[in-house]
């Protein structure tokens, strides 16, 4: 069988040859500093892994209304800086984003404001999605995996991407002082997605949109913030992309538990990253399999640290005989890191592609 197809049944919760196995967005650091600097479809065949491949090519339409000016430059830590000043008829925003090899982060909202959002809502550009790059790269990586898109933001969710704009603290604080503002903030970006979805998404040639975001796992807000803050937006984003024939994985790279059936009824079609408690998580295969194995695909569960970074031969080998135990049974499970790895040794996932292809129904 080859890998898309086994990844497709999978995705529709059905039972392939075997497990597919993959990892979640190859990091270029990892692909200089390890591999040569190959780009991901060549790292996958190498070691013989499932491929998902994430391609987003989107450009934004200039406009006058929306004018970005930015000033480079380097913290007291020596990282790049980026301060950014966005120019809108209504006034000014400002944002400052530091720089690492294997990242990036605000040091300074773009929201400061309750009524900055108001420039967000009037002024912010959506971009525009190459749909024809896309349709070539599903071509090129054909039958050795899967491709992946982007619901349009800092965040495929519009909880997740307005924590990136505002903050999360913040963000949390709002939902108690000022919940028709934050609801406001949120259908802002809201009519932004959709509108993405509607011009660009139609027609794409995808697998899988990536939605969600680690903002909104439990580790970070209740199930009752999610219910009332994430729910009801994220679904009617979901059906969004149905209506254009795209199915959806919902991210929350951190805690599920409390929120499992939380996260079925935003209509999403399979759910990630199912992480472990070494990673900051709380996932347990067996209870998430049986509480939503039967209504979302599974995408995630191995520890990308303490297994494949730092673990033997014969550690790597019981995890992922464990994972598969606990969420394969019964298919529409895909195996994988659980998120982004950086100092895995190649060694370390050439035992982790063996291992997984030995896990067959």
């Amino acid at each position: 069988m080859q890998s898309k197809e086994r990844m497709m049944i999978a995705l529709r919760r059905g039972v392939p040859d075997r497990v597919p196995a993959t990892v979640h967005q190859w990091q270029t650091y990892h692909l200089e500093k390890y591999l040569g600097g190959i780009e991901p479809l060549e790292a996958f065949r190498r070691f013989g892994l499932d491929a998902a491949i994430t391609h987003f090519p989107v450009t934004y339409p200039p406009s006058p209304d929306w004018q970005v000016d930015i000033v480079r430059g380097i913290s007291p830590q020596g990282h790049p800086v980026e301060h950014r000043t966005i120019t809108t008829p209504g006034g000014t925003l400002t944002q400052t984003v530091e720089y690492h090899p294997t990242t990036h982060w605000n040091t300074t909202y773009l929201v400061k404001r309750p009524e900055d959002v108001e420039l967000i809502d009037r002024y912010m550009p959506v971009p525009v999605l190459d749909r024809a790059a896309v349709a070539r790269e599903y071509d090129r990586v054909g039958d050795a995996g899967i491709l992946r898109g982007f619901v349009w933001g800092d965040q495929g969710g519009c909880w997740q991407h307005a924590v990136n704009l505002y903050g999360l603290e913040n963000l949390i604080m709002a939902t108690y002082d000022d919940p028709a503002w934050v609801h406001r903030f949120l259908g802002a970006l809201e009519r932004k997605k959709l509108r993405f979805i509607e011009e660009s998404l139609t027609g794409a040639k995808y697998d899988l949109i990536e939605t969600g975001g680690g903002a909104a796992s439990s580790t970070c807000i209740s199930p009752a913030i999610f219910e009332a803050f994430c729910l009801p937006y994220d679904r009617r984003m979901h059906d969004a992309l149905h209506a254009v024939g795209l199915p959806a994985v919902y991210h929350t790279c951190g805690g599920m538990m409390p929120i499992l059936d939380l996260i079925v009824a935003n209509h999403c079609d399979a759910s990630e990253t199912l992480t472990p408690p070494a990673m900051g998580g709380d996932a347990r295969p067996t209870e998430i399999k049986r509480r939503i194995g039967h209504r979302v695909a599974l995408i995630g569960g191995l520890n990308q640290q303490d297994v494949l970074d730092r673990g033997t031969p014969e550690s790597i080998r019981q995890e992922v005989f464990r994972l598969f135990a606990g969420y394969g049974a019964g298919g529409g499970y895909i195996m994988s890191p659980s998120d982004h790895f950086f100092e895995t040794p190649p060694e370390n996932l050439a035992l982790y592609a063996r291992a997984a292809a030995e896990c067959r129904y």
